[in-house]
């Protein structure tokens, strides 16, 4: 879901030029320009992919002062708001970027206004002072990677950026929390557990329509919000429940407005996917682009997906593959696409799901796999998308639906005899062919 940049960042004595050496290892992240500013406490580098005021807003990011310095990777939804209060007290923005509001919350209110935050995002900040910090948003949908050495703490948005002498040490950001040299690792806003009864309406089995309903408003409305950008937004269309819904909510929003919404698929000759796309493209009435591969070329990209993945996960390897090759063909045409990942962690869309026949037990192991969502599924997105210059919005994994979803009781989502996602299925009857 966002911007897809590259930040690095250091606290303590280091060297620029070891964080020159790190921003050139991001440089598929951020093709539209890089920047990097000294202090004397930190150091802090970006890469930049311009998707919101692509004129305007190049980083590192500072106040009028000069005083608040800050980098950033992803997207600040609610950073009009956010913007209007903050100039109410005062503050003088420089640019229209959306992570500029989030410079000016943390100037005026200090890291527990992380929380205030809605969106996806890493951050590294500094001022002239000595103050420094380091944040990454609640579900880890931006990537932030550290290592701490002697009296140096170092980020990155990538494995790869930090020198190979460097790597052993290196660990995953945890998502939610934010670090400072005074305070160290303290969380702002992590995904906690929920009452899986806390939404009323519907008997034990069924939900209720009011219910149903509430579930099609919220994804409609993260999907409308995912939308927004000043350059073209397209989606990644398998042919599955979750991107044709996704497909299906923004098609309908290109459709008021009098355009076409993009599409894109990729499968071998003949496959069931690829016809599934095709059929879902054609009854939302989508500009749909198709690229049919062969075993063969599967296997010569291999190589090319491990390194960008940054893994030898044979799972993560074997779903990159096709994933890489669709984010080609999207890239010639747009530079946002919106992507159908999360749904099955939410309403248990995977098949082992279904041999699970305790609710408790089935709400457990959904909370367990979207908080590691950061290191599993998370990581193919981002990697792919850095690596072909596109931004991925996630609409399923807006915080707003996942607090939705994990609200509901884990008795509606077993699937049973059922359909697996059939709640999913059933708040959105009569939306796909």
């Amino acid at each position: 879901m966002r911007t897809i940049s590259g930040i690095v960042a250091a606290h303590g004595p280091f060297d620029p030029l070891e964080g020159m050496r790190m921003l050139d290892r991001l440089a598929h992240r951020g093709p539209d320009g890089q920047g990097s500013h000294a202090l004397d406490h930190a150091w802090l580098g970006h890469r930049r992919l311009a998707v919101v005021d692509p004129e305007g807003g190049a980083q590192p990011l500072c106040d009028p002062a000069g005083k608040y310095w800050l980098v950033g990777d992803g997207e600040i939804y609610n950073h009009e708001r956010l913007r209007t209060e903050l100039e109410d007290r005062g503050h003088v923005f420089r640019t229209r970027a959306d992570q500029e509001s989030a410079l000016h919350l943390i100037e005026a209110d200090g890291t527990a206004a992380l929380s205030r935050l809605w969106g996806v995002f890493a951050f590294a900040g500094a001022e002239l002072g000595g103050g420094f910090f380091a944040a990454r948003d609640t579900m880890g949908l931006a990537p932030l990677y550290w290592v701490r050495h002697d009296d140096t703490v170092i980020f990155a948005s990538e494995l790869k950026a930090f020198d190979p002498n460097r790597r052993p040490d290196v660990e995953p950001f945890p998502p939610g929390h934010v670090w400072t040299p005074e305070n160290g690792l303290t969380p702002f806003r992590v995904l906690a557990d929920t009452t899986s009864s806390a939404v009323p309406g519907g008997s034990d089995d069924e939900p209720s329509e009011e219910v149903l309903a509430t579930i099609r408003d919220t994804l409609i409305k993260a999907v409308e919000r995912l939308l927004a950008a000043d350059v073209p937004v397209g989606a990644l269309l398998s042919g599955g429940l979750d991107s044709s819904l996704v497909t299906a909510i923004a098609a309908r929003h290109a459709h008021r407005a009098g355009r076409r919404f993009p599409t894109f698929a990729v499968g071998s000759a003949g496959s069931g996917d690829l016809e599934a796309a095709r059929e879902v493209a054609e009854a939302l009435d989508t500009d749909h682009h198709e690229r049919v591969y062969t075993d063969d070329e599967l296997v010569d990209w291999v190589p090319e997906v491990i390194r960008v993945l940054e893994s030898f996960d044979p799972s993560l390897v074997h779903s990159s593959v096709p994933n890489l090759l669709v984010s080609k063909l999207a890239a010639r045409s747009v530079k946002v696409v919106l992507i159908g990942e999360g749904a099955d962690e939410l309403f248990a869309g995977y098949g082992y799901y279904s041999e699970i026949d305790s609710d408790t037990e089935l709400h457990e192991e959904l909370l367990s796999t979207i908080q590691g969502l950061h290191i599993g599924g998370l990581q193919r997105v981002d990697r792919v998308a850095g690596a072909t210059g596109l931004e991925p919005r996630t609409p399923f994994l807006d915080l707003d639906v996942v607090e939705l979803a994990l609200s509901l009781p884990a008795r509606w989502k077993l699937s049973g005899d059922r359909a697996e996602k059939w709640l999913l299925r059933k708040a959105f009857e009569g939306w796909l062919p």
